[in-house]
């Protein structure tokens, strides 16, 4: 019986294009739930670790605890960029164009995420950069929330877009992540390529202020993904990166959970 050996590049591109394939079918998944249950339900779909998780998890394989916990300090500041590139998004979207309300946002993100990668930050201050950039946008973001979410018609293009967006975050996180080690490991994985995604998508096609309505609700989400990152990076020091991704995660999904609940409960009173 013979056996077929596999190069170890051609090992490392089967295993990329899986993992591109693996988290473009989640991606893709959630952000059609996200078109179909309106901005608040969107929102907190959205701000599910969709695209930053699979990359953290594929993190965690090919590296150990320290570098996940390094990288997750890197992005919780990242995360508080994140909150004003939404802010800058929400603004801009009311009378621009989806292209240009994007591409502002985006600059802001990155001029942003440039000044945030020089800091050498600790967890006290990720945590207090966040506190920070959510007490400057919510106030904001808080009159932007409430639109109705106009029915959406769906175009060919719209899941190949999405799974190449994301597939193309995955694909640089993990071919970078030995290279460029576990801080800009970290930026790059909190990319918002899910908001990204919705805005290049949506915007065209339900207006600006429905789309901006989905990004103004996220704010909620950011704060509890903000925690999460928190929780990833002490538990991953402490019990390894497979205990940190999994409290992590569940962190995230109990927040959002409870964003639900408090919102269906107000809707009943």
């Amino acid at each position: 019986m013979t056996t077929i050996a596999l190069s170890p590049q051609l090992v490392f591109i089967l295993t990329l294009a899986l993992r591109m394939a693996i988290t473009a079918a989640f991606v893709v998944s959630a952000s059609v739930i996200t078109e179909r249950s309106g901005p608040v339900i969107g929102a907190l779909v959205a701000t599910l670790p969709i695209s930053a998780g699979p990359s953290y998890v594929f993190l965690g394989l090919d590296h150990d605890a320290a570098f996940v916990a390094e990288g997750a300090l890197a992005s919780l500041p990242i995360n508080a960029v994140t909150v004003f590139l939404g802010l800058a998004y929400v603004l801009l979207a009311q009378r621009r164009s989806a292209l240009v309300s994007w591409a502002g946002a985006a600059a802001v993100w990155i001029v942003l995420a440039l000044a945030v990668q020089t800091v050498h930050w600790s967890l006290a201050g990720g945590l207090l950069a966040n506190a920070v950039a959510f007490a400057v946008c919510v106030p904001t973001l808080r009159r932007f929330r409430h639109v109705k979410m106009p029915l959406v018609t769906r175009r060919w293009y719209d899941i190949p877009l999405r799974a190449l967006l994301v597939a193309t975050l995955v694909a640089t996180v993990v071919t970078l992540s030995g290279w460029v080690g576990p801080k800009i490991s970290g930026i790059i994985a909190l990319f918002p390529v899910v908001f990204s995604s919705m805005m290049l998508i949506l915007h065209p096609r339900i207006g600006g202020p429905p789309t901006a309505a989905v990004i103004a609700n996220s704010a909620g989400g950011l704060m509890g993904l903000g925690i999460a990152i928190a929780v990833l990076h002490v538990a991953a020091l402490r019990f390894g990166s497979a205990v940190g991704l999994s409290l992590a995660l569940m962190t995230c999904v109990s927040w959002n959970l409870g964003l639900w609940w408090n919102g269906r409960r107000k809707l009943v009173r």
